[in-house]
């Protein structure tokens, strides 16, 4: 039968309304990026993947409805500069020679060579803006603007480096408050950071609008010292630290309702994550592991494995939970390919995981394990449900925690400077004492809490990881074993230009 012309497009307009608005991420032309990337949260702060959690996250619970969950998402080192690291370039902070956490005192910091997230987006059309946290060295000689973020409210290193520090405040300088290179205040009240931070996202999302961006939300909570806002103070059934992830969770909603009411839902891309696990030795102005073992400064998955949640309606499937290991170093390429922006020239250790994102695949082609460093010190592996330790130094919580903001111990601690970044140094000041852990073993199918060493049943298995560790120590190094990478790139220094 022949159909008219109304006949025919009244089929074509039917047809176009029932059939799901589902498009290639490949297909959607630059879609805006947002990453908000917390503070020292842990994996048992949030009820999605702790559900004994008491803290009230309704906003990061609706991202979770809306997009996917990532279980087996993870950091490339459980402390603050190494995994901004890892996030910038794309690489295992051992690459580019930011192991660890610089402080106020630090002269070296991320190098110009190197090609940073930002700046590659910028090449491609991006309006680029942070708000928070930088850790990647110290103005001018490292600061975002020179990396690529055309805007920047925030602070260069943690906010322990202040009055506030739990054990060192006497020696820490007053800390500064940058917008764009400027410093604005010194020792601003740490009580509205989360509030300042996503006025000025909110503000970026709408000047931007017509254009795509990469909105970077590295928050400043909730590494201690803590701090919340008059409107969560005193609201949390979890204290003062639940009040901080009410009020984080809040500015993820501010963020998301603004990009859902300028109708920029469908071409924005929204990821919720986390630098490291909580720091367990401050007690209850910490977060929770949950079910993991260990926290910040250890690569059991308490320190290297937090939650991430992604939203982007049409390309990421809604309410699917994934399994599939990926790893922050994995952003950049990913993000690279969705806006059609260059690579970085120099190698990185990312894989464009924009599949997974979309829920294609459950695999990760061209990937050899998952490696953990802790500063210079390849420590663990993970290939599949398995995860080895090699033999390494520790940290765990000095006795019994408390609840005032000090760190386990306090009162009979020795702490040394603050310069001292080695596992000693850093129990010193913070509340732990160092053990030693044995060649380890864990099914994480079984045994997520890495609680029974099986390594004695499976020699196979542990000649497969350690065979895979032998790799990256060729390239990347292992203070461990005394091995020398041959492909690290040098840190930036501040007498360099």
């Amino acid at each position: 039968m022949k159909m008219s012309p109304f006949t025919l497009s009244m089929a074509v307009l039917i047809v176009a309304i029932a059939t799901p608005n589902f498009i290639s991420a490949a297909e959607v032309a630059h879609p805006n990026i947002v990453l908000i990337f917390t503070d020292d949260m842990g994996w048992g702060d949030l009820p999605n993947f702790t559900p004994q959690s008491k803290i009230r996250t309704p906003n990061i619970e609706q991202l979770v409805t809306e997009g996917t969950k990532f279980n087996d998402f993870y950091v490339a080192q459980a402390v603050c500069t190494a995994s901004r690291a890892a996030l910038m370039t794309g690489c295992y902070a051992n690459r580019v020679g930011l192991e660890g956490a610089l402080n106020h005192t630090s002269t070296t910091g991320i190098a110009p060579e190197e090609e940073l997230l930002p700046e590659l987006l910028e090449k491609a059309g991006y309006a680029t803006g942070m708000f928070g946290k930088w850790h990647l060295g110290l103005p001018p000689f490292f600061a975002p603007s020179k990396n690529g973020f055309q805007e920047w409210l925030g602070i260069p290193y943690s906010n322990d480096n202040t009055k506030y520090h739990p054990v060192l405040a006497d020696s820490m300088p007053p800390l500064p408050l940058y917008d764009g290179d400027s410093v604005i205040e010194t020792d601003p009240d740490q009580r509205l950071f989360t509030k300042r931070l996503t006025n000025r996202a909110v503000q970026f999302i709408e000047n931007h609008k017509d254009e795509p961006f990469f909105l970077y939300v590295p928050h400043i909570m909730p590494h201690v010292p803590i701090f919340a806002s008059d409107r969560f103070q005193g609201k949390s059934a979890r204290g003062l630290y639940g009040d901080v992830i009410e009020e984080i969770d809040w500015s993820v909603g501010e963020i998301v309702k603004t990009i859902d009411r300028l109708n920029l839902s469908e071409n924005t891309l929204v990821i919720f994550t986390n630098d490291n696990g909580p720091f367990l030795s401050y007690g209850t102005h910490a977060g929770q592991s949950g079910a993991l073992r260990g926290g910040k400064l250890t690569t059991f998955e308490g320190g290297v494995r937090v939650p991430m949640v992604a939203r982007w309606p049409g390309q990421i499937p809604a309410g699917h939970t994934c399994s599939t290991p990926i790893i922050s170093i994995d952003f950049l390429p990913t993000f690279c390919h969705l806006a059609k922006a260059p690579l970085p020239r120099n190698t990185i250790d990312g894989i464009n995981i924009a599949d997974v994102l979309e829920g294609k695949t459950n695999t990760v082609e061209g990937r050899d394990g998952l490696v953990f460093y802790a500063g210079s010190e390849l420590q663990a592996v993970r290939d599949g449900q398995w995860k080895i330790h090699f033999p390494h130094k520790y940290l765990v919580v000095n006795g019994e925690t408390r609840t005032d903001g000090k760190p386990a111990g306090f009162g009979r601690l020795a702490p040394q400077s603050i310069s001292n970044s080695g596992i000693e140094g850093i129990a010193s000041r913070h509340g732990y004492v160092v053990r030693e852990l044995p060649l380890s073993l864990y099914d994480l199918g079984t045994d997520i809490g890495e609680s029974k060493n099986i390594a004695s049943d499976h020699p196979e298995i542990v000649k497969k990881l350690t065979d895979i560790a032998a790799r990256y120590r060729k390239t990347l190094g292992d203070s461990l074993q005394n091995a020398k990478g041959t492909q690290n790139r040098p840190v930036g220094r501040n007498d360099r230009t």
